[in-house]
């Protein structure tokens, strides 16, 4: 055995020989695996294997045909053939009107990726599986053409010989007994047949995940589900067709189906659904099961018999219950774990089989590369922070294995581990209305309800609660707004060194008089944008940086791993203060009013500058920034002081007519003025010239990361552009992932759409290619399956010459 490599990779099953695999690929073949029993002996082995196309987002979407197409090319391997029934042909069932329209969505969400969906109507879907009880309920399902199963050893098999055959190394029967790293970063792998020393580990281990981080000091936000499917007798039926019936899927019965051999699996995703090894596993615990306990199926089974009648004429030939993982949101964590140096996880696979080989791809190339093609925050470990614990894990895992198939409406935030960060106003918000969504865990308020009993109803569609938003965004634009902003990410960065230190870091202009407040952006090595942050200079070796709530893992491991020995210090405030936004024409006579002994005029507080202010007694950081595009502060206030600042503001502000808003309106007064959001326009998949954010590019600087790729990008095409859009639509506005066409075929994706109430305008922003970036362009957006006229225009739609922010 090795024991020196530069990749050790810990877990023997889909995720580990995936990454071992894919590391070759890209030239690595100093890496080894170490696995505590045979490989695929952990979850692997009894995975019900099913290889679909479907993603909620683009990036589930490529990782998954990139699985498609290996498992495709290594199962036609004449030496070592995979039982791989490719192309077998999938069905979502849909029995509401919501279930349709969500369809819609994804299908066009899936063309920007170059994956077609169908579809099809309640006769197709019976048509095309002929077990199918199409009852009056079923209104038609999403046919999913490259749906199919796979074996779950073979395959895992396979990738393990691609890999040793590169030159990769695969220890089996060999636990791991401790992990540690020395002082110059390298880490020490124990195991039982002796110590390995690499550069860089990588966490594989399935449902033992957090055994392992245990010896690193990590608690993961995974767990697992105990998870039943059975195997039918055979079916006449079967027996009777050459060819194989499609898999379903039915997100009202929460079932799922395919063929096996004659005969059928079923898997249930029940109600009473238990956690499993939540106080520790047996070691022996091996190629192993969890009893069988049908009977919490029961309730499920009935509905099941009904959408499929030839259950009722078979019997069961075997029962399979095991546990797989789950994360807290039901994505993997996928990439570098945050607080520790070269330490990597592929954990929480809860399909790993189906996903597998693409997220080994995106693993492998965040190892080698620092990115992949393809933007990962959904699959990031860094987008779950302290909240995240065993048990609020155990709370969202639980929800979404009940949930399997139900995908996440529009601004819908479900119930299951609310109220984990909260500050002292939530109640107060509450008793006005709110209707809370969460951002990093935090409670935020979307928008207030008219009346107690009201009702959130989530749509594709535009429903009553866009009347609401309208009436926010009115009484902002018209007189004055007061809105909470929760969890906005914010350091402290101060000493000797911090100014030179972060005009090394951003690719544009960092503040450089006390007072003042910039808008920076930071680069990845390739030359992509990174993230987004607001430095406000309070003093000459002082500075507040602030970013989105849910940057606050990423922007500080960023900003760790390029912190100097000395001369710089960062200190997190995130937990210890929060932001009141007042915001509208009658803001500074609001403020005017509760802090006399500050000018509030333009003269003397204007646009883009910093103060420490006294709002009544509390006091406050005030920044005169605005994401509504409004003349408006934000003001940063200490937890403890937040409640006092309130009630004065709220308290003062019925002379002024002050109302509260949610970021439902402060989402459509952005898009107005083309303010990006991070992780839904602003993407590791283009530069910050093709996101259109070139006037932050200093290019005369004399360094800053990212800017020799930036540098031998000059004189090439963009990849793409981005744009702002007016839809020609009235029913809806379109959803982040929609197809943008022209003449007949896709050019671009949506990133972020709404409606924009103050310029009567139907808004979404998104990327296309650069030859239909040009103003005026004719475009197509497609909205719930029908394209619609759109154009692009000329920024920002509202005040583009800002003279409501400079007012």
């Amino acid at each position: 055995m090795k024991t020196h490599a530069k990749v050790v990779v810990i877990g023997g099953g889909i995720g580990g020989c995936s990454t071992l695999y894919h590391l070759t690929k890209e030239g690595w073949t100093d890496v080894v695996l170490v696995e505590r029993n045979e490989l695929t002996s952990g979850t692997t082995w009894h995975s019900a294997a099913q290889v679909t196309n479907f993603g909620a987002v683009q990036t589930m979407v490529g990782l998954k045909s990139h699985s498609i197409k290996l498992y495709k090319e290594l199962s036609q391997d004449p030496d070592h053939p995979i039982n791989y029934h490719h192309a077998t042909g999938g069905i979502r069932l849909a029995s509401t009107q919501e279930h349709m329209d969500g369809y819609k969505h994804f299908i066009s969400l899936a063309k920007g990726m170059g994956v077609d969906f169908e579809l099809i109507d309640a006769q197709e879907c019976a048509k095309r599986h002929p077990l199918l009880e199409a009852d009056e309920e079923l209104l038609g399902g999403l046919w999913d053409p490259l749906d199919g199963d796979i074996d779950p050893a073979q395959l895992t098999q396979a990738l393990a010989r691609g890999a040793r055959k590169a030159g990769a190394e695969i220890y089996r029967h060999n636990p791991v007994e401790n992990v540690y790293q020395k002082p110059n970063g390298e880490w020490v792998v124990q195991t039982k047949n002796g110590d390995i020393t690499c550069e860089i580990i990588v966490n594989a281990c399935g449902y033992r995940v957090n055994e392992v981080g245990k010896m690193l000091g990590v608690e993961y936000p995974v767990i697992s589900m105990e998870h039943m499917y059975f195997l039918t007798e055979s079916l006449p039926e079967l027996e009777a067709r050459e060819e194989r019936v499609p898999l379903l899927r039915d997100p009202r019965d929460d079932f799922y189906s395919r063929q096996e051999k004659k005969g059928l699996l079923v898997g249930i995703y029940e109600q009473r659904c238990k956690t499993w090894g939540m106080d520790g596993i047996d070691p022996n615990f091996v190629n192993a099961l969890c009893p069988d306990d049908l009977d919490r199926c029961l309730d499920n089974m009935e509905r099941v018999f009904k959408r499929m009648p030839c259950l009722e004429r078979t019997g069961i030939h075997s029962i399979i219950n095991g546990p797989i993982t789950y994360s807290a949101d039901g994505n993997p964590l996928v990439g570098k774990t945050p607080g520790l140096t070269n330490a990597y996880s592929i954990i929480g696979l809860r399909a790993g089989l189906g996903e597998g080989g693409g997220h080994g791809k995106i693993l492998a190339e965040l190892i080698v590369h620092g990115e992949s093609e393809w933007d990962t925050w959904c699959l990031d470990p860094a987008r779950f922070t302290g909240h995240a614990n065993t048990e609020f894990t155990a709370l969202k895992a639980i929800e979404d294995y009940q949930n399997e198939f139900r995908f996440h409406m529009p601004h819908e935030h479900r119930d299951a581990g609310r109220l984990a960060k909260t500050t002292p106003l939530y109640s107060v918000l509450k008793e006005k209305g709110a209707e809370f969504g969460t951002v990093n865990g935090w409670e935020r308020a979307l928008f207030y309800k008219p009346t107690p009993d009201f009702e959130f109803k989530h749509s594709f569609r535009f429903t009553e609660v866009d009347k609401i938003v309208a009436e926010e965004v009115k009484a902002v634009h018209e007189n004055v707004g007061l809105m909470e902003v929760s969890g906005f990410n914010r350091y402290e960065i101060k000493g000797p060194k911090a100014a030179e230190w972060l005009d090394s870091l951003m690719c544009g202009n960092v503040p450089k008089k006390v007072g003042r407040v910039g808008l920076c952006y930071f680069l990845t090595d390739k030359g992509n944008v990174a993230g987004e942050a607001t430095l406000a200079k309070l003093a000459d070796d002082r500075f507040w940086y602030g970013s989105a709530a849910a940057a606050e893992y990423h922007d500080m491991e960023w900003l760790k791993a390029r912190l100097p020995d000395c001369g710089v210090e960062l200190v997190p405030m995130t937990n210890s203060h929060t932001i009141l936004v007042v915001s509208g024409p009658k803001s500074r006579d609001l403020l005017a009013s509760l802090s006399p002994r500050t000018d509030w005029s333009n003269q003397a507080f204007p646009w883009l500058t910093a103060k420490k202010v006294y709002i009544g007694h509390a006091e406050a950081m005030a920044l005169r920034v605005s994401f509504s595009g409004e003349l408006g502060w934000e003001l940063h206030v200490p937890n403890e002081q937040l409640y006092l600042a309130y009630k004065l503001l709220d308290e003062a502000g019925q002379a002024f007519d002050l109302k509260p808003f949610g970021s439902l309106a402060t989402e459509s007064m952005r898009l107005e003025k083309s303010y990006r959001h991070w992780k839904a326009d602003l993407i590791t998949e283009f530069d910050p010239f093709e996101s259109d954010l070139g006037r932050f590019v200093k290019m005369d600087k004399p360094t800053f990361p990212g800017k020799e790729a930036l540098l031998a990008k000059e004189g090439k095409p963009m990849r793409r552009k981005f744009v702002t859009l007016v839809v020609d639509c009235q029913h809806a506005a379109a959803h982040p992932g929609d197809s943008i066409y022209a003449d007949g075929k896709v050019v671009g994706t949506v990133t972020s759409a709404g409606y924009g109430y103050r310029v009567n305008k139907n808004i979404a922003m998104g990327f296309v290619n650069p030859e239909h970036a040009e103003e005026s362009a004719d475009l197509h957006v497609d909205i719930i399956g029908e394209q619609h006229a759109a154009r692009v225009v000329a920024v920002p739609l509202l005040d583009p010459d800002n003279a409501l922010l400079k007012s």
